[in-house]
């Protein structure tokens, strides 16, 4: 292993020692501020916590244009259903595995705690006279994940430089030069409940209907797989229950699924209450679309699992809480009532996930998609959100208002977040051609040119920031965004060789 790849991956295990999920940064952006100043480096952050830390010229440079080394600060925080992990609290635990690092049981924030601990490590290099490089501007942004607020809110002056090396892309040898522009939408379906007394001659049991197991994945960069959503399969299933047993024999207490706008659901559940002289049927309606959803979805999602368990009615007296009073606790309990149960349901069944539209310039580029992203029960509510992504305004806007459409219908109000805009690729960039030149004399192999569909901060940092040059590539990450995210170990050695290399160029 390189030297620097063993130091890069020792900075990268500090970082993860701190916790850092999308809107809590605090811990990390501390750390990066006196790691600079005990290091001698200048560093400053903004109200937002976005940080800036300045590496001077290494002798020979001084006369070089300034380059910009950025990433971000947060990560997406998944685990496995069994593991403990608290994102929180708990250091993430880094396994070498060969040529492999990964997480124990959850993402391990390849993605992009890696360019942290690659621009870290370059500028002490260069303050100990190991490597030579133009005037750096190491620039760490926050809340990436979750709506690219940090680099929205980055103020005039902030920086100086010109020449952005953004590293943020997941496969080694690629050189990103665009990306998508995508927006949010939040969908709130209100709720009427009804009181549920399941004392009564026909009484009910409570359970837990689930799906879990599916590979889910980065929804700018998986959504063409095909891979199965847990909020639609979810609905799905409650579907065939309602016509398996009869709708009055099923009543929905609350619905949940996914975790972030950009993650393709891996898990939904749903408490049901059910008839108590329907649970065999119950039990062969949940066999029969266990069988059916593996069947279709064998080869993209091979651990999936819908699984339908009794649960205890306390979990549901706490769901309830709020609605019934204490002493009649012991034999009532809100539901959904029939109407907004059939709304919610078709509403989720109805909302578009997946690719929308191909490009007709790039080939294999998908152009427009959608990500059914997350479902939420609250008190009178059902807040649901969707991501839109396109590298096509027009297209961009007409997901959107499909979003809505379809909302409305269901008697649902939808709120449009600020979008952010595409990067817009320029093939004839001086930056891509002196790149791709040391890549090519580097590694003697040409590398690939690529506009991708998942989002960048370069778009917004290009729209905002004039005459900006850009560039993004990283080391090869499989599975951002998952409990199985892991990191190619030999690839960070070739982008470390790689930037020293073109560092080079500018002396």
């Amino acid at each position: 292993m390189h030297p620097k790849t063993q130091q890069i991956l020792e900075v990268f295990e500090e970082i993860n020692k701190i916790p850092r999920r999308s809107k809590h940064e605090e811990q990390i952006s501390i750390w990066l501020q006196e790691w600079s100043r005990s290091r001698g480096f200048e560093v400053k952050a903004d109200s937002l916590n976005n940080m800036l830390i300045k590496a001077p010229a290494t002798a020979g440079y001084e006369n070089s244009p300034t380059l910009i080394l950025q990433g971000h600060m947060d990560m997406v925080c998944e685990k496995c259903k069994d593991s403990g992990h608290d994102f929180s609290r708990d250091p993430i635990r880094c396994i070498c595995d060969r040529d492999w690092m990964r997480g124990d049981g959850t993402s391990i924030g390849a993605d992009d705690g890696i360019a942290l601990a690659l621009g870290l490590v370059l500028a002490e290099a260069g303050k100990k006279r190991e490597i030579g490089h133009p005037p750096l501007e190491l620039l760490f942004t926050v809340d990436e994940e979750t709506g690219l607020t940090g680099a929205r809110g980055l103020e005039a002056g902030f920086f100086e430089g010109k020449i952005l090396l953004n590293l943020d892309s997941e496969k080694e040898g690629v050189f990103v030069i665009g990306c998508a522009g995508g927006q949010n939408s939040l969908i709130t379906l209100p709720v009427e409940w009804e009181e549920l007394d399941f004392k009564k001659e026909n009484a009910y049991r409570f359970f837990r209907l689930s799906v879990e197991g599916l590979e889910g994945g980065h929804s700018g960069v998986e959504i063409n797989k095909q891979r199965a959503n847990g909020i639609q399969l979810l609905s799905l299933a409650l579907a065939g229950l309602r016509e398996k047993l009869g709708e009055e024999n099923i009543r929905l207490v609350l619905l949940n699924g996914g975790s972030v706008h950009n993650a393709i659901p891996t898990t939904a559940e749903a408490f049901v209450a059910l008839n108590k002289d329907t649970l065999e049927k119950a039990e062969e309606a949940v066999s029969g679309l266990r069988k059916a959803f593996k069947a279709e979805y064998s080869k993209t999602d091979p651990e999936l699992i819908l699984n339908l368990e009794e649960i205890d009615k306390e979990i549901i007296f706490e769901v309830a809480e709020d609605k019934i009073p204490r002493e009649e606790m012991s034999s009532r309990v809100r539901v959904f009532s029939a109407g907004t149960e059939e709304k919610l349901i078709e509403l989720i069944m109805g909302l578009p996930h997946g690719v929308y539209r191909m490009s007709e310039t790039i080939q294999g580029l998908v152009e427009t998609s959608n990500n059914l992203a997350t479902v939420r029960t609250a008190e009178n509510e059902v807040m649901i959100v969707s991501s839109q992504r396109s590298s096509n305004n027009l297209r961009l806007a007409e997901i959107s208002r499909k979003v809505e459409a379809v909302a409305k219908l269901a008697g649902a109000w939808v709120e449009h977040e600020p979008g952010y805009p595409a990067w817009e690729p320029d093939p004839k960039s001086e930056l891509l051609s002196k790149c791709k030149q040391v890549y090519t004399e580097t590694f003697e192999e040409e590398p690939e040119i690529k506009v991708i569909h998942a989002g960048l901060e370069c778009g917004i940092i290009g729209s905002v920031h004039e005459d900006m040059e850009m560039i993004s590539f990283g080391p090869t990450i499989k599975d951002a965004h998952c409990p199985s995210e892991r990191i190619f170990i030999p690839s960070i050695e070739k982008v470390w060789i790689f930037l020293e290399n073109l560092f080079k160029t500018y002396c």
